[in-house]
């Protein structure tokens, strides 16, 4: 396979849910450019939806990148930036946290980079089996590294909704990041934790399975949808394709 053979399409949905009353998840979806982020703002008194929002507009602007790594240097640049731009912010508002989770995809050519900071997830769908590309950072995963509880105590724990890592929440912004080949077939969903909360691992699998790339996105979120949507709901299903059937972007 070159290494120009694939083109990508991609779709994506956001909602704001059945409990909360603004939305402050956003996301960035553009195949042309191979870029694909998925925030999810943190913060009262719409704190959330401005640092989920200067983190998709910050991404936006950007040049197209001439290599994986220029791609990856420039998102993680613009990252920290934001970062330090939500930590005047806050100080200007008299403290407290505003940030955001963030969970990003870079394609260039053949190749993939993911980097991501707090809970929101990159999942790839590979030969009918979904993995979990990212490892969640949050006071619940610690616990379960450290041996102190198990993946059957963790729904239970009381600190499970306590992220460890945000844009915006330290002076400090800690990303991590994976390279990873994608292959025509795969199938990579970047999701809020609106989405994992409503829907275990299993039935996403089952979804992606089952459906087209449209109709599998409508049925992720009328599955959220169904069983309450407590949080705001986003996410993106992107597709590598060989060059020779690769579609209009949907």
């Amino acid at each position: 396979m070159s290494d120009n053979s694939l083109l990508w399409r991609s779709t994506h949905r956001s909602d704001t849910g059945l409990v909360r009353r603004i939305n402050e998840d956003a996301c960035l979806d553009l195949p042309e450019q191979g870029v694909w982020v998925v925030a999810d703002g943190m913060g009262g008194h719409a704190a959330g939806e401005l640092a989920s929002r200067a983190i998709v507009d910050a991404l936006r602007r950007m040049e197209p990148g001439v290599s994986l790594g220029h791609l990856a240097d420039a998102v993680k640049q613009r990252l920290l930036k934001v970062n330090q731009e939500l930590q005047a912010e806050s100080k200007k508002r008299g403290g407290g946290i505003i940030g955001s989770t963030v969970v990003a995809l870079l394609a260039h050519r053949n190749r993939c980079i993911y980097l991501w900071a707090g809970d929101s997830r990159i999942y790839l769908y590979r030969r009918e089996r979904l993995k979990q590309l990212s490892r969640d950072h949050s006071q619940i995963e610690e616990l379960i590294a450290q041996g102190i509880i198990n993946q059957d105590e963790a729904a239970s724990c009381p600190v499970s909704s306590y992220i460890t890592r945000a844009v915006g929440a330290d002076v400090e912004l800690e990303l991590d990041a994976e390279i990873i080949e994608p292959c025509v077939g795969d199938l990579f969903l970047l999701c809020s934790d609106g989405l994992n909360k409503e829907l275990p691992d299993d039935e996403i699998e089952q979804v992606l399975e089952q459906f087209p790339l449209q109709e599998a996105a409508e049925r992720l979120m009328a599955l959220c949808i169904e069983r309450g949507a407590r949080d705001n709901v986003t996410f993106i299903i992107a597709e590598p394709m060989a060059t020779s059937v690769a579609s209009p972007t949907e």
